[in-house]
């Protein structure tokens, strides 16, 4: 029960680039969604989800409308959608852990889709570019590998990764898409930015910079976005890298630093600001170890729920 392209197992054996011209229609998607400028997605109805992150919903959620991702440069956002039931996820996936990343969101689809439903599993993948030290094609191939040893049948319908989303410019490499947002109701996906990209930013951001293994952020049951209790050690030389220059920042704390977008040494300062306000969040985050839960109001924004409310 492989990873399959028109029904037809795919040759893991064989470069990526084989791939895509025994299957030119894949090429031809790509082109498309990269021709497509990307939307700027408002907050309302939007769950955003970060690296390491991963959230699942179906076209019944009554909140979430929009699952969307972005800052991905080696990168690789990860859709999979049950084509029956709706249910959808959206992750986005550094290579920290694939195959057990991918196992677990094989599984969070199907715990919202009814076996005997009639339909079948879609991956999309897209992010990622022809970078110097060839991370991304190292993920394209781990993401192609863990679907193909997943006991289902998972349909490759969307291949926009490395070599296919990738721009030169003045010889230096870029990503073309670096934000992707899918409709939950329409299962339409389109290349996105996102100006809010809360709530509990820099907490959630924390918690990654930490070593975080993915994590699920949504319970769809509830329509409720749950944030922790995370945990973590003081953060090691906090004090020296909030003293070092942009330019030492973005060196070392990247994986691309010549195509990061040009927020990222901003984020990385205001994170590693959270984590030296907050050495122990057992303490000033969690100190009752219970989730921050977050529902949409009727406005369509996160609004933290107080938990003697839920």
């Amino acid at each position: 029960m492989p990873l399959l392209v028109n029904g037809r197992r795919v040759d893991l054996a064989r470069p990526t680039a084989d791939m895509v011209r025994a299957h030119p229609h894949l090429e031809e998607k790509a082109k498309l969604l990269r021709s497509q400028p990307a939307k700027t997605v408002e907050p309302r109805g939007l769950l955003y989800i970060q690296q390491r992150e991963f959230a699942v919903t179906t076209p019944k959620d009554g909140s979430v409308s929009i699952l969307g991702s972005d800052d991905a440069t080696t990168c690789h956002l990860v859709v999979l959608r049950h084509t029956g039931s709706g249910a959808t996820c959206l992750t986005h996936c550094d290579g920290s852990d694939t195959e057990a990343e991918v196992s677990l969101i094989m599984s969070s689809v199907k715990s919202l889709s009814n076996t005997a439903e009639c339909g079948r599993l879609e991956v999309h993948l897209v992010g990622g570019f022809n970078d110097d030290r060839q991370l991304s094609q190292k993920l394209t191939n781990q993401l192609l590998r863990a679907f193909d040893l997943q006991p289902d049948d998972v349909h490759l319908v969307t291949f926009c990764v490395t070599e296919l989303n990738d721009r030169e410019e003045k010889d230096i490499h870029f990503p073309i898409i670096y934000g992707i947002a899918v409709n939950v109701k329409t299962a339409e996906i389109f290349p996105a930015t996102f100006p809010e990209k809360g709530p509990d930013e820099n907490l959630r951001s924390a918690h990654i910079l930490t070593g975080a293994a993915l994590t699920n952020i949504y319970d769809a049951k509830m329509e409720q976005l749950r944030i922790g209790p995370y945990f973590w050690r003081p953060f090691p030389h906090v004090d020296f890298w909030l003293e070092q220059d942009d330019n030492e920042i973005l060196q070392n704390l990247s994986t691309s630093p010549l195509a990061e977008p040009p927020h990222f040494v901003s984020h990385i300062r205001s994170t590693l600001t959270f984590l030296k306000e907050h050495p122990f969040p057992s303490h000033s985050l969690f100190p009752n170890r219970k989730p921050r839960i977050y529902k949409k109001n009727e406005e369509g924004l996160w609004e933290q729920v107080c938990s003697d409310k839920i």
